[in-house]
């Protein structure tokens, strides 16, 4: 009874504001106002609000809403678990698959890009480093790496 005196009186106040809005010329902002004011007598006049009222004290409700909480934590577990593995069974199948008709030799590094479509401008042989310097590892890496 008194959560339906309450939406009514808000209704009310919501209403009694929308009119001042409008006087103000703002009719757009009016017309919002009004639209919420009437929500919470709806929810009264629909029977909402008893709904809610018996929900509230019932255990058998709260225990529905307890299985319905494990219920999504089942199904948000299962969901990363699966994004984590890399999908469904039929997906792992087919990658598989996919990934056997690609393979590689297994001492092969990853596949080459081919020849370059330009020419090298630099000299065939680089210069000789100034004594002092040794750069045999830097060489060495640059070889490693095709440059």
């Amino acid at each position: 009874m008194i959560a339906e005196t309450v939406c009514s009186a808000v209704a009310a106040a919501g209403l009694g504001i929308a009119v001042v809005t409008a006087y103000r010329k703002r009719f757009l902002a009016a017309t919002r106002i009004a639209a919420y004011s009437l929500v919470p007598l709806g929810l009264v006049m629909t029977g909402v609000v008893d709904w809610l009222a018996d929900t509230a004290f019932s255990p058998t409700a709260w225990a529905g809403f307890g299985v319905l909480g494990v219920s999504w934590l089942l199904f948000s577990t299962t969901r990363a678990v699966e994004r984590r593995r890399g999908g469904t069974r039929k997906d792992r199948k087919e990658a598989g698959a996919a990934a056997q008709s690609e393979a590689v030799a297994p001492a092969a590094s990853a596949p080459s890009l081919g020849p370059g479509s330009r020419q090298s401008t630099r000299p065939a042989t680089a210069p000789k480093a100034q004594a002092g310097e040794d750069f045999s590892d830097i060489e060495a890496i640059l070889k490693k790496h095709g440059i």
